[in-house]
């Protein structure tokens, strides 16, 4: 068995190999759902603020400018944190609040598949919020103990 072998059956076997697949894990999934949120959402949303603003869906209240700023704020800039592994746990809040929000306000009354894609970003940013960043990331090196 060489140095980079895995054994799959034994968990007990190479723990500090087992923590460090762990932390790739963790920044691949980072790096992952961070770029699609930040480039196939977020980036659109800031680059079009001001022709999306008008349109834009005020679910709670708060007026279609402040709900779009909101938002962008979540899908760009907590994006950004998140890819770098900065605050990670404090920037997926305000991203699962906005996949909530689009699940069971924006797509409260729409079938599942308008839902899906809401539900699927939800589900890294929950495990993140669990998780943390992992090893290769802002927060490691700013925190570590």
């Amino acid at each position: 068995m060489t140095k980079y072998d895995i054994n799959w059956h034994d968990d007990s076997k190479d723990i500090a190999k087992q923590a460090k697949l762990k932390d790739i894990g963790l920044l691949a999934l980072r790096i992952g759902i961070a770029s699609l949120m930040l480039f196939g959402h977020g980036f659109e949303k800031l680059v079009g603020f001001s022709d999306i603003a008008v349109n834009f869906p005020d679910p709670l209240g708060f007026g279609s400018v402040t709900s779009l700023g909101l938002t962008v704020f979540a899908e760009f800039f907590c994006s950004v944190a998140i890819l770098f592994g900065f605050f990670t746990r404090y920037a997926t809040v305000p991203l699962i609040i906005t996949m909530l929000v689009a699940i069971f306000v924006i797509h409260g009354d729409n079938p599942w598949d308008k839902k899906e894609m809401a539900i699927l970003y939800l589900v890294p940013y929950l495990s993140l919020l669990f998780a943390g960043s992992g090893r290769y990331s802002v927060d490691y090196k700013l925190f570590k103990k």
